[in-house]
C-alpha cells in the first residue's frame, strides 16, 4: 500500500523574485475556476482512471502517458494524472504539457513551487514512481542526546566547497537561564535573519545566511517560559538566544534532535514553516482594500525583511489554499512616529478583496480572534546603501512592497537624493493611502508621488492612461548623469512584463531593475 502524502507542500522558494518577466495566466472557460476544481475533486468522480487503486509507475510506463487526454506527470516521486486538471490550470494546458510523461519537478519548482499541489491534486494521484533499491552507506539513524558540544553540521561536499562556512552552536546555563549561541562566521548578519518558534517542547531556530539556511531543531529537555530574547553581535557574527527556565534546575543536556536539526542547506531546498497568527484588527482603506493586522505567537521571533513576502494559508472546503502577501507598516508614516509600544509581534497586510475570488472573501469573513497560518519570509530583495535615486512603479496592490522600501530608503540610506513613486490605478477611489503619500511628499522633499488613472472622472487633473515609454522616460530622470539607480516594479503580470521591456528599451540594466513578479 502506498502512503499518500498528507502534509501540505511547503513553499521552499520565492514567488516574488527578480525576473525578466512573469508567468502569464490564460483565460479559463466558464465553470473552470479553482472553486469549480475543488467541487470536482469532492464529487467522487474517478479522476485517475484507476478506480481508486494506487500503483507503482516505471519510467517506461510514465513516458506512455504524454497526451492531453492521457497526461501523467511526476512531482517529487509521486505520479499524477493531470488530464482532468488541464482546463482548470491558470497557466494553460501547454504549460502542463511541457512535463507530460516525465518528471516535472524542476519545471514545477521554476514556476510555482509554493503551490500546495499535494492537496490540489490528491484525487489525481496515480501512485509512486518505482525506484531501484539502494543500500544506505554507513548511516545509523537514532536520537542522540545533545550535550552542548559543537556537533558537526550536515553539510554536503558541494556546500563545503561552494557555499559559506558552516555555522556551529553551543549552549550554557545559569540557575534561571539557558543561552544558545550560534556562531555564523558572517559579519553582516541582521536580526531579521533569525526566525525562532517555540511550540510545546519543540524549539526551532532558523538562521538565513546569504542563500543558505542553518537550522537548530530540538525537543528541549525541560520546560521554558514563552518569552525569550534574541541578540545579534554583528562584528563577530554571533547570535545569542536567551531562554528562561520554568524551574531553576540544572539541565544535564539541551535536549533531543528533531527533524533536520543542525542542518545547513541551500534555502531553496528547505520547506516553509508556518505558525498560527491571530487576527487582531481589519479596517477599510479603500472601497475594496483592507488593512489586516495579525499577531504572532508570544513564543515566535519573526521580522520580515524589507522587500520580502510571506504566505498566508487557509483551509477552504477541505483544501489548503496558500497565497503570497507582502507585509506593510500600519501606516505609511509609522516609521516617523515617536517610539511607542513595541510592535514586533504584529504584521500588517494591505489586501484587496475580490468578491468572486476564493481566498480573499474567506479571509475577509474571519472574525477578530480567528487564526491564519503565516509562513516564514521569502524573497531575494537587496538594496544598496550607496543608492542615490530610487524609482517605484506600482499598479493597484502592487503598491504593498513599496511601503517598507520607501520608508527604509528615506530613513536608512544617507546617499539617497530622490525617491519617486508612479502609482497606477483605475479611479481616484482606488488609490491606497493617497493622503499619506501626499503628506509624506510635503514632509520630505526627496520624495514625490505621481498618480496615473486609466478610468478617471472628468474632474481629474492628473496623468491619465497606462504604463508607456512616454510616461516612463519623463518620470525616470536621474539626479546626476551617472547616479546609482534602483527601479522597483510590481503589479499585475501584464503591467510588470510591459514595464520591464520598456525599462530595458530605455537602457536601464538588469542590475538596476527589481521586479516583484506574481
Amino acid at each position: 500500500m502506498l502512503n499518500v502524502p498528507s502534509q501540505s507542500f511547503p513553499a521552499p522558494s520565492s514567488q516574488q523574485r527578480v525576473s525578466s518577466g512573469g508567468r502569464s495566466k490564460v483565460p479559463l472557460k466558464p465553470g473552470r475556476s479553482l472553486m469549480d476544481w475543488i467541487r470536482l475533486t469532492k464529487s467522487g468522480k474517478d479522476l485517475t482512471g484507476l478506480k481508486g487503486r494506487l500503483i507503482e509507475v516505471t519510467e517506461e510506463e510514465l513516458k506512455k502517458h504524454n497526451k492531453k487526454d492521457d497526461c501523467w506527470i511526476c512531482i517529487r516521486g509521486y505520479v499524477y494524472n493531470v488530464s482532468p486538471y488541464m482546463e482548470y490550470h491558470p497557466g494553460g494546458e501547454d504549460e502542463l504539457m511541457r512535463a507530460a510523461g516525465s518528471d516535472g519537478t524542476d519545471l514545477f519548482d521554476q514556476v510555482h513551487r509554493w503551490v500546495n499541489y499535494e492537496s490540489m491534486l490528491k484525487e489525481c494521484l496515480v501512485g509512486r514512481m518505482a525506484v531501484k533499491p539502494t543500500i544506505p552507506t554507513d548511516y545509523h539513524e537514532e536520537k542522540k542526546i545533545l550535550n552542548g558540544m559543537l556537533p558537526k553540521s550536515q553539510v554536503t561536499d558541494t556546500l563545503a566547497k561552494e557555499g559559506p562556512i558552516s555555522p556551529s552552536y553551543d549552549w550554557f546555563q545559569t540557575a534561571s537561564l539557558v543561552t544558545i549561541v550560534i556562531y555564523t562566521k558572517q559579519k553582516d548578519l541582521k536580526l531579521d535573519s533569525v526566525i525562532i518558534d517555540h511550540q510545546y517542547d519543540s524549539f526551532r531556530a532558523e538562521t538565513i545566511i546569504k542563500d543558505y539556511s542553518y537550522l537548530i531543531h530540538i525537543e528541549l529537555s525541560h520546560e521554558i517560559q514563552e518569552d525569550f530574547s534574541v541578540r545579534v553581535i554583528q562584528n563577530v557574527g554571533k547570535i545569542e538566544i536567551v531562554l528562561k527556565k520554568k524551574e531553576n534546575t540544572s539541565w544535564e543536556c539541551l535536549g533531543h534532535p528533531l527533524e533536520n536539526h543542525n542542518s545547513f542547506v541551500p534555502k531553496k531546498d528547505t520547506g516553509l514553516y508556518y505558525r498560527k497568527c491571530q487576527l487582531i484588527s481589519k479596517e477599510d482603506v479603500t472601497h475594496d482594500t483592507k488593512l489586516f493586522c495579525l499577531m504572532l505567537p508570544a513564543s515566535t521571533h519573526l521580522q520580515v525583511p524589507i522587500g520580502q513576502h510571506v504566505y498566508l494559508k487557509l483551509t477552504i472546503t477541505g483544501t489548503e489554499i496558500v497565497k503570497p502577501y507582502t507585509p506593510v507598516s500600519d501606516s505609511l508614516l509609522s516609521e516617523f512616529k515617536e517610539p511607542g509600544f513595541p510592535n514586533n509581534r504584529y504584521i500588517y497586510f494591505l489586501i484587496k478583496i475580490y468578491p468572486a475570488g476564493l481566498f480573499t472573501p474567506e479571509l475577509d469573513h474571519l472574525q477578530i480572534g480567528d487564526f491564519v497560518s503565516v509562513s516564514s519570509p521569502e524573497g531575494n530583495f537587496k538594496i544598496s546603501q550607496e543608492l542615490e535615486d530610487l524609482f517605484l512603479l506600482a499598479a493597484g496592490t502592487g503598491f504593498t512592497p513599496m511601503v517598507k522600501i520607501l520608508n527604509y530608503a528615506l530613513i536608512n540610506i544617507p546617499s539617497l537624493r530622490k525617491v519617486k513613486l508612479m502609482f497606477f490605478n483605475k479611479t481616484e477611489d482606488d488609490i491606497i493611502w493617497r493622503s499619506q503619500l501626499e503628506n509624506l511628499a510635503c514632509k520630505d522633499k526627496r520624495f514625490d508621488a505621481e498618480f496615473v488613472l486609466s478610468s478617471p472622472s472628468s474632474e481629474w487633473k492628473g496623468k491619465r492612461g497606462h504604463i508607456s515609454p512616454g510616461l516612463l522616460s519623463e518620470f525616470l530622470k536621474r539626479s546626476l548623469d551617472k547616479s546609482r539607480v534602483l527601479i522597483c516594479i510590481c503589479g499585475p503580470a501584464p503591467f510588470t512584463e510591459q514595464g520591464i521591456r520598456m525599462l530595458h528599451d530605455l537602457n536601464f540594466s538588469k542590475d538596476e531593475i527589481h521586479s516583484f513578479t506574481a
